[in-house]
């Protein structure tokens, strides 16, 4: 079989910086996110997260900002991914514009979703754009896990926050069928998504990093290895 073609100079240090903006992001689409639910007027911990960007709340500007960085985070870190991670990559960029549309996308005050209240058709696409954003990064874990392409940290990483993240998923969608909006999917919906953003974190700092120290140097006579004098 021919060996795979290892990435050129240009796209390692492409993918680094990816990889380094994708955190930032994350970091900064975190934070907005949780300003935004804590002091918001929102019910707190018993109600979902998007009802912080309900047209009627002032957070309503912080909490899209804060979304539509982790939307580009997701596109980011798809894009920092080696190309043997294909897959991934693809759930990544879903998952990137479902974030996104959920942010173009507001919900109606206390985000109401069948089969218990009401809904809008604008709260039946936030609520669907939200759904599909969390599962497309979820099965991004899982693609990563399976490939055999991926470094054995990348792997960890995934795997560890499959592990969290897949329980975490399935009592989500099921207290939402069977319990309705409460304390009960409120805090498992808040533990799903920290769960997603530390994996993203995590696996778009541990690619900067690996880039990073594969960079070469020049050695003793000032010239970069694989370069060619003048």
């Amino acid at each position: 079989m021919p060996e795979p073609r290892r990435a050129g100079p240009t796209t390692t240090v492409t993918r680094a910086a990816a990889a380094s903006a994708a955190a930032g992001c994350i970091l900064a689409g975190a934070v907005a996110v949780t300003v935004a639910v804590v002091a918001g007027p929102g019910p707190g911990l018993t109600g979902y997260v998007s009802e912080a960007g309900v047209a009627d709340s002032a957070y309503a500007p912080t909490y899209r900002i804060g979304v539509f960085a982790l939307a580009a985070a997701l596109l980011l870190l798809a894009a920092a991914l080696p190309a043997a991670l294909r897959a991934a990559a693809a759930l990544l960029v879903l998952g990137g514009l479902a974030t996104a549309l959920s942010g173009v996308v507001t919900c109606s005050s206390g985000c109401p979703l069948p089969p218990f209240e009401r809904a809008t058709v604008a709260d039946l696409v936030h609520g669907g754009a939200s759904v599909a954003a969390t599962a497309a990064v979820v099965f991004a874990m899982l693609a990563v896990v399976c490939s055999t392409g991926a470094d054995r940290l990348l792997r960890r990483l995934a795997a560890g926050a499959a592990a969290v993240a897949l329980p975490l998923a399935g009592a989500v969608g099921l207290a939402m069928l069977t319990v309705g909006r409460g304390s009960l999917v409120g805090g498992l919906e808040r533990l799903l998504l920290a769960v997603a953003a530390a994996w993203g974190l995590a696996t778009a700092t541990a690619l900067g990093l690996a880039r990073g120290e594969r960079q070469p140097g020049p050695d003793l006579t000032g010239r970069t290895p694989g370069k060619r004098p003048l």
